[in-house]
């Protein structure tokens, strides 16, 4: 919205990547004979035109935006307060650093959140031109939560409850996926064993499932496999070092594409195996792989040598219907609820004494959702709000001092429009 305010070349934003070479649908091609043009056709040269205005606007964009880094006098937020915090990590960010930005790089992320961004995250680095995150006062409470839970010597001067467990709810693109994965950011800083789904969804949609004759419930060894390689992608040190507790056999299952085994049914677990070589087995053994997932579930509520978080994105998804469907005549099928999936009923419940926070995630279009759910305590969910009015006005000079707005339309009646005018929506405003 800041685009259409103040300038009208951007009305269609795309990234100038995306762009750079036209589709055919772009060049209007067809197999029909040529109609009557309308007036809203555009030829191939204008769309081609365009897309060259595009991409040298970006360029110029970013060309500027380098320049700009050598004069830190631009870095001024609302009120002449400085528009990035000083602070070197995120477990030192206090109070006195809410509305402020914090300067990530990508090596970082990529090496802290291999599992991938969320989305609104990745869209907001690529508009911005800058991996930089808005510190939030709602985020720092949920920090300090967990941070309490660990440390209880660090109390609240606010007497706010403690939670082991949380969900984070709140409207639409109100900052929930890019606080969890920031969390998450936190916690493995911190030196935590931490398990991240950033897309709950893929649980859910996708890939082979069939019924486990002994267990009653869906397998999706695919998910599995992709579930347990991601776990090993930030944790492969601590699951070296982290020994088996539990050495019961683990059943096996129908391979992905492979069928079943002949006379094994189960797999054994030695002792002294460690857990990297236990979720090892599951990426290489298909027939093992949602067997591993589930028994993963049952050794992270053991470990005692670190502290361990279970952070779950677009959680909303494991309370509905899954896309898979069981036959039931000729004619007809039943639809698969996502509990009767092995892994998600392994991992839904939060009725537990372990650490976990889920966050919805109301663009997959789940719908609406009961205030009390199953296996949630009643008193864990957590609204998470869209920007209040000191947080508008701080990301309003943030886009301006990354030139999505010009600096002569810039007014403190024109980014108080915008605010009202999408309620807050951080993806609206920008």
């Amino acid at each position: 919205m800041l685009r259409s305010l103040t300038r009208t070349a951007a009305k269609n934003h795309h990234s100038w990547r995306n762009n750079l070479t036209p589709t055919i649908s772009a060049l209007n091609f067809s197999s029909k004979s040529p109609s009557k043009p309308t007036p809203t056709s555009k030829t191939p040269s204008s769309s081609t035109a365009a897309t060259a205005d595009i991409f040298f606007d970006e360029q110029e964009r970013l060309r500027n935006l380098n320049a700009d880094e050598k004069n830190p006098s631009l870095n001024v937020g609302p009120n002449g307060r400085p528009l990035f915090t000083s602070a070197s990590s995120l477990s030192k960010l206090t109070n006195n650093d809410t509305c402020t930005y914090f300067k990530l790089t990508k090596e970082t992320l990529d090496a802290v959140l291999p599992e991938g961004l969320p989305v609104g995250m990745s869209k907001e680095f690529q508009d911005s031109m800058r991996t930089a995150l808005l510190v939030r006062q709602s985020f720092l409470d949920l920090r300090d939560n967990f941070r309490r839970v660990v440390d209880p010597t660090l109390w609240s001067s606010h007497g706010v409850k403690v939670k082991k467990q949380v969900v984070l709810d709140g409207p639409v693109s109100c900052g929930k996926s890019i606080a969890l994965a920031m969390l998450v950011q936190w916690a493995r800083e911190e030196g935590w064993l931490v398990f991240y789904v950033p897309q709950a969804k893929e649980w859910t949609h996708g890939g082979f499932f069939y019924k486990h004759p002994q267990t009653g419930l869906w397998d999706t060894p695919v998910q599995a496999e992709n579930v347990l390689k991601d776990f090993l992608k930030y944790n492969e040190s601590y699951l070296k070092q982290l020994p088996c507790q539990i050495f019961d056999p683990i059943p096996l299952g129908e391979g992905a594409g492979v069928g079943w085994l002949k006379d094994v049914d189960s797999m054994a677990v030695p002792e002294g195996t460690m857990l990297y070589e236990l979720v090892k087995t599951g990426i290489e053994e298909t027939h093992a792989a949602v067997g591993v997932v589930v028994r993963l579930r049952k050794e992270l509520s053991l470990v005692k040598d670190m502290p361990v978080l279970i952070a779950i994105d677009q959680y909303n998804n494991w309370f509905t219907f899954s896309e898979y469907e069981e036959p039931v005549t000729i004619r007809s099928c039943r639809s698969i609820h996502a509990k009767e999936l092995t892994m998600v009923n392994a991992f839904r419940s939060m009725k537990h004494d372990d650490m976990m926070v889920g966050a919805f995630s109301h663009s997959t279009a789940v719908g609406r959702l009961r205030k009390d759910l199953p296996d949630v305590p009643v008193d864990a969910r957590a609204m998470f709000p869209r920007y209040s009015l000191e947080e508008a006005e701080t990301v309003c000079h943030y886009y301006l001092r990354q030139r999505l707005i010009r600096r002569e339309a810039f007014t403190e009646e024109n980014w108080k429009k915008i605010y009202f005018l999408c309620n807050g929506n951080g993806t609206e405003m920008r």
